[in-house]
């Protein structure tokens, strides 16, 4: 073995010796012996072999009173079969969020026979980019010392794994071009893949053509591990056609021909159509055949159902069945008026 003070320990070994020497010592010619046990110990004869280990051999001289002597030799062999041990405890075994593992602890080594321990250090991580899910950190220490004994000492850490999901919302018109998706992504992403999670769309990589596709909601998904976690970017896009300039000539104007309020849900009302989307308002005024008018509307919302002023047809509610005149401006769209005649009735 090998003690801290070697030599003490052979100082020790030698005084042993002496005293037992003494005592078993015995003499032909003197039932009594009186003599005398010498030794030529010295530690600095000790032949170093690793560390402080090593051998002392120590010649041990039996002199009776008459001077006759006896030499007998001893060996001490100091042996260092003890690895480095950790100054510290290390947990064997921990549990982690992905986001909030333990940075690698110092972990410093003593050995009882050696100056100097040699320590290599290494972490695996069982963590699978192509397939996240929890995984495992394992870290090894493995020390030896100048003797050759070695020790491992390990540590496992349990790590769940988290997905933190940053959404962003924006919208487009359906024309206004393609989408370059990596645009949403922080700097530290890469090595993701574009995912559409919702909606009937065609990506080419990170590129999304909008033209064409239906209006409404699409949805982008982009994972990238980050630090043995997950970083995922949501892209919802709200395609619409707002920036779709339709043709607003005098063409394309819808009016009714007929208005027939009989609750059939069937030309229940006066319409003015095909002009939506253009940002007109209409001015609506509507007369008699005698030129007496029996409604107007500065910003008429196709709500005219055959209702008149009281003044302009007696004391009835709705217009008699006939022939009817109307003045429809459309504002803001640059036309000229539109007069024209159109029919209420019952059936």
């Amino acid at each position: 073995m090998c003690w801290d003070d070697n030599e003490s320990l052979a100082t020790a070994w030698n005084d042993d010796n002496i005293a037992a020497l003494e005592l078993c010592a015995t003499d032909a010619c003197d039932s009594t012996f009186s003599g005398q046990v010498t030794s030529d110990y010295n530690f600095d004869n000790l032949v170093s072999t690793c560390g402080a280990s090593g051998t002392i051999t120590v010649t041990y001289t039996i002199a009776d009173a008459n001077n006759n002597t006896t030499e007998l030799v001893a060996t001490l062999t100091i042996a260092d079969t003890v690895a480095p041990t950790p100054t510290t405890d290390i947990e064997e075994s921990l549990l982690a969020n992905c986001e909030s593992v333990p940075e690698v602890p110092t972990i410093e080594f003593t050995d009882n026979c050696s100056s100097s321990v040699n320590v290599v250090f290494e972490e695996t991580s069982s963590f699978d980019e192509s397939n996240p899910s929890d995984y495992e950190i394992v870290r090894t220490w493995t020390v030896n010392d100048d003797c050759d004994n070695s020790a491992t000492y390990t540590q496992t850490i349990s790590v769940t794994l988290n997905d933190f999901i940053t959404t962003l919302n924006e919208r487009a018109c359906s024309d206004d071009g393609t989408i370059d998706l990596n645009d949403y992504l922080e700097n530290d992403q890469v090595d993701g893949t574009w995912t559409i999670t919702q909606g009937n769309a065609n990506l080419d990589e990170s590129t999304f053509n909008p033209e064409n596709v239906e209006l409404g909601n699409y949805i982008f998904s982009y994972t990238s591990a980050n630090n043995g976690c997950l970083n995922t970017t949501e892209v919802v896009i709200e395609i619409h056609d707002e920036c779709i300039v339709l043709p607003c000539g005098k063409d394309d104007v819808v009016i009714s021909k007929v208005v027939t309020p009989n609750g059939d849900a069937q030309n229940e009302f006066f319409t003015i159509t095909g002009v939506e989307t253009c940002g007109f308002v209409v001015d609506l005024k509507i007369f008699n055949r005698w030129g007496a008018k029996i409604y107007e509307n500065s910003n008429y919302q196709n709500n005219w159902n055959g209702t008149s002023h009281k003044s302009s047809v007696g004391g009835a509610d709705k217009v008699p069945n006939g022939t009817y005149y109307y003045i429809i401006n459309l504002k803001n769209s640059g036309l000229a008026p539109i007069a024209k005649a159109f029919y209420v009735g019952s059936k």
